[in-house]
């Protein structure tokens, strides 16, 4: 199994985490499909999504696989007035990642991180390991301090 640059991150900050590969489906890439695959309950495997706030640009948010995002909650969060996902196309712009496969951890550039603050009932989440078909399992909590994530209410 290759070692993608979210791994590496983990790596370098000597956080403990399993590497996790399954099949992909291009038909649903959906985070109920991923746990399903895993064998894992969907509201341990979390999305990470690209939003942009009308004062502070484009910030990230992770949310447990089987909620939607609350827009008005990012915002606020985030010190914007309002917020939108960006379109799909421009994910790799953003982020370097495609999606399916974008994960909280090394972007091409450095964005301000919120997490769901139902992480914390979890011992370990899933994220995205930055390619379709991987996962990355670890604590939140570590997930969190590489991160810099604020921890928050987004759905």
């Amino acid at each position: 199994m290759n070692k993608t640059n979210a791994a590496r991150v983990l790596d370098k900050n000597a956080i403990v985490y399993e590497l996790t590969e399954y099949k992909t489906d291009e038909s649903d890439l959906s985070a109920a499909s991923v746990a399903a695959k895993l064998g894992q309950n969907v509201k341990q495997v979390f999305k990470t999504l690209v939003i942009k706030g009308d004062k502070t640009g484009i910030f990230v948010c992770v949310v447990p696989g089987d909620a939607e995002i609350d827009l008005k909650n990012a915002a606020k969060v985030s010190g914007n007035k309002k917020a939108e996902l960006i379109a799909v196309k421009d994910i790799m712009k953003f982020t370097g990642y495609v999606r399916g496969g974008c994960s909280p951890l090394a972007m091409k550039k450095e964005y301000p991180v919120f997490i769901d603050k139902s992480c914390l009932d979890f011992d370990f989440i899933y994220i995205s390991a930055g390619i379709k078909g991987m996962q990355i399992k670890l604590n939140p909590q570590d997930l969190i301090n590489v991160s810099k994530a604020k921890v928050c209410d987004l759905v």
